[in-house]
């Protein structure tokens, strides 16, 4: 029990750790790239930062105004424990963006485009791996779903995201609003990164005739265990196993020249593993 309670602490601690510096991160982005190019990244900060462009208000005042009453109404749709997460990274979040002491890095669109989109995906990652949100608009999509099922929470967050670079167009500039399109292209593919790990790991399926030849070399020259998965030939009707591994980058080439000196006439397809987690690799608890 007390192991437990320790565990858990530790859990805990890690999630708003990674809250934090998520908060940190993101936020920096506003002052030294978004806001100085007025690049509005969807959202409800997106829509603080047009209001910062024609009214010069604070994004992150008001961005925090507009999100918590979306918390307020949608909280009951979430676990408690997430509600109060995403609460407290929305708090964070909005309030370093104005604190934040950082002049701005670059005012060349594309330069502050992308890098902060970089700094918004990782920080918005990190948030995500905490187990929060930083937009009670995730929690209304939620709703939204649940009473209309025909419209997914990825829909309703897309519809959200369109309106506010077509404000943008309107109010800011057309120009602005096509790279606020490239930052959220650029902050998306960082958050799918920092959640999936950026591992550089394959898993390599092989069908071939001599697969126990290729398992056992695999095994003793590359030293990494191997997984049979039952399959049929479709054309053939032959039931035989296909051969699964997961390599390093490194040892991929090594386990290619085991399968081709074995059986030129075998299918190999090799895709990427993003996180790699057990015997060999990391640890599931995260530790080394």
């Amino acid at each position: 029990m007390l192991k437990y309670l320790a565990e858990r602490k530790k859990e805990i601690l890690q999630a708003y750790i990674q809250i934090l510096l998520g908060s940190v991160i993101g936020a920096a982005a506003y002052p030294a790239f978004l806001i100085p190019n007025n690049i509005a990244p969807g959202g409800l900060t997106g829509v603080a930062l047009i209001l910062n462009f024609l009214l010069d208000w604070p994004v992150g005042v008001v961005s925090l105004v507009m999100n918590v009453p979306l918390f307020l109404i949608g909280y009951r749709s979430m676990g408690k424990i997430f509600a109060f997460r995403s609460l407290v990274a929305t708090a964070l979040f909005s309030v370093l963006i104005d604190i934040l002491p950082l002049r701005p890095v670059s005012e060349d669109p594309l330069l502050g485009t992308l890098f902060g989109g970089v700094l918004l995906g990782i920080g918005l990652g990190l948030i995500l791996r905490g187990g929060a949100t930083t937009g009670g608009t995730d929690m209304v999509a939620r709703m939204v779903h649940r009473r209309f099922s025909f419209i997914t929470v990825g829909m309703f967050l897309f519809i959200l995201d369109f309106l506010v670079v077509a404000a943008a167009a309107v109010f800011i500039g057309s120009t602005q609003a096509l790279y606020a399109l490239i930052n959220i292209y650029a902050c998306s593919r960082v958050i799918d990164a920092v959640m999936m790990g950026f591992g550089g790991n394959k898993a390599c399926f092989v069908m071939t005739e001599k697969w126990e030849r290729v398992t056992r070399r695999i095994m003793d020259e590359v030293g990494r265990g191997v997984t049979h998965l039952e399959a049929r030939g479709a054309y053939t009707g032959k039931q035989k196993p296909v051969v699964l591994c997961v390599t390093s980058r490194q040892e991929m080439t090594a386990l290619k020249r085991i399968v081709q000196e074995e059986d030129e006439n075998a299918f190999v397809f090799i895709t990427d593993a993003h996180e790699t987690l057990g015997e060999g690799f990391s640890r599931l608890d995260g530790k080394d």
